[in-house]
């Protein structure tokens, strides 16, 4: 038995709009951090089969790599902001002017 239920779709339907910089194809990265709780929790609650555990794991490896896509097309939204009008980079890190993050 699939521990994914027919609606928790990975793939979108005909009608879904295209992914933006903070969407994938598992939603937000509200929704992918959700998810992936949850196939945590399932993976420690030690009542999974081999087979399941095995699938939960590959879900989870999947919800992983999409989060880090949402943040990396974030990173790269935050960087385009602060480009100068100049078109030069002038990107600054996140933690601040040469401040430690």
């Amino acid at each position: 038995m699939s521990s994914e239920s027919p609606t928790e779709s990975v793939t979108p339907g005909a009608g879904a709009r295209a992914p933006s910089a903070s969407t994938n194809e598992f939603g937000g990265f509200d929704q992918v951090l959700a998810r992936l709780r949850s196939v945590v929790e399932r993976l420690e609650s030690g009542s999974l089969s081999l087979e399941q555990s095995l699938a939960a794991f590959e879900e989870g490896v999947r919800l992983s790599r999409a989060g880090a896509q949402v943040l990396d097309a974030a990173e790269r939204r935050v960087e385009m902001l602060l480009k100068g009008e100049d078109g030069a980079d002038h990107i600054v890190p996140f933690g601040g002017e040469g401040g430690e993050r």
